[in-house]
């Protein structure tokens, strides 16, 4: 059935009401907090709870929040704590940026590794028959320098071992 629109009623029970309104200001937040991110605004949010307890959002300072939306010119020190306050908040936002595109290649990569475990499991031999004249020359070029790299290595292993011994029979 997916989403369905619920009418707007006051929710009659105390409990139930506290609690919605909770959930509510926390998603109210985190929007707020991506807005700020996003488009790097000045934004202000101020409730009220049902008990009357007041709750604040403020970015970077209300003094700057409320100097905005009254077109005023803040004074040098309002100015310098809105900054700092920015600067606060930027440096996070920016490492939280990063991670989460570091978190989108990453499932990228794991997405794509079933592909990628097929590919290799196809055999070697199928991508060999695939290289064209030029990757065929530097394959043989490498198998050639790996040869040289064993001969070199292979009388240092021989020297190095020694023959059993004439009782090693008992």
């Amino acid at each position: 059935m997916g989403r369905q629109k619920i009418p707007l009623v006051k929710i009659k029970k105390d409990v139930d009401r506290y609690s919605t309104f909770s959930k509510r200001r926390s998603g109210l937040y985190k929007k707020a907090s991506k807005l700020v991110r996003e488009n790097n605004v000045d934004l202000g949010i101020v409730l009220s709870s049902p008990a009357g307890n007041a709750y604040a959002f403020f970015h970077p300072t209300h003094n700057a929040v409320i100097d905005r939306f009254m077109n005023l010119k803040t004074n040098l020190g309002e100015q310098i704590v809105a900054e700092n306050s920015l600067n606060k908040v930027n440096q996070p936002n920016g490492r939280l940026n990063e991670l989460d595109k570091r978190g989108e290649v990453a499932k990228e990569k794991f997405i794509s590794l079933p592909q990628r475990i097929k590919t290799r499991d196809k055999g070697r031999w199928e991508s060999i028959d695939q290289l064209n004249a030029d990757d065929v020359m530097k394959f043989q070029a490498l198998l050639d320098v790996e040869e040289i790299m064993l001969k070199d290595q292979l009388p240092e292993a021989s020297s190095s071992s020694q023959s059993p011994s004439e009782d090693s029979d008992i």
